[in-house]
């Protein structure tokens, strides 16, 4: 069973962008693998800026990525870049923590101005971790995730066929 850790750099979990997160996690677990989410927000604030590898909480989350079989990485945009919060994380990954390793991104933003953040702020980042796969991903626009009741969300059908399109790109690559 392969692992995919969605790492999620949203400070808050009320953000649409857990309308992309949940989609993908029911489509890769339908397809057998073992989902696992790490939202950074959770994580001690100190123990981040602070960057102290010392810290339980840092040591089992990088140990979670360092196990995973490929990664998720998502997060809303601001000011035109992915999060504070996602890129102080990614501060603490080893060097070559994203070899071997497709990354998929999952972005979701106010506005379609802000396409390009995953290929022009994102992977860089994540070609310096050692990330050689990199996915095309998804970059939503907030109208296109709705707020359901009961903490459910509606994606529009053109982010569903782009969401889907994605998932399969990474199961085959992870021989789903």
């Amino acid at each position: 069973m392969s692992k995919v850790v969605i790492l999620s750099g949203s400070p808050s979990t009320q953000s649409r962008l857990y309308g992309l997160i949940h989609y993908a996690t029911e489509q890769l677990r339908e397809a057998g693998a073992e989902v696992t989410l790490l939202n950074v927000v959770d994580l001690p604030a100190e123990d981040l800026i602070k960057a102290n590898f010392n810290s339980p909480d840092v040591t089992a989350s990088l140990a979670l990525l360092a196990d995973a079989d490929a990664v998720i990485v998502a997060s809303p945009v601001y000011k035109a870049a992915y999060s504070g919060l996602l890129k102080i994380f990614l501060d603490l990954v080893p060097q070559e923590g994203l070899r071997e390793k497709p990354v998929l991104p999952l972005f979701i933003g106010g506005t379609l101005a802000h396409l390009m953040v995953i290929d022009y702020a994102l992977k860089p980042v994540l070609n310096a971790l050692g990330g050689r796969h990199i996915l095309g991903g998804v970059y939503a626009v907030d109208q296109w995730v709705e707020r359901l009741p009961g903490g459910a969300y509606g994606l529009s059908e053109e982010l569903v066929v782009r969401l889907d399109r994605s998932v399969k790109e990474l199961n085959e690559l992870l021989k789903l």
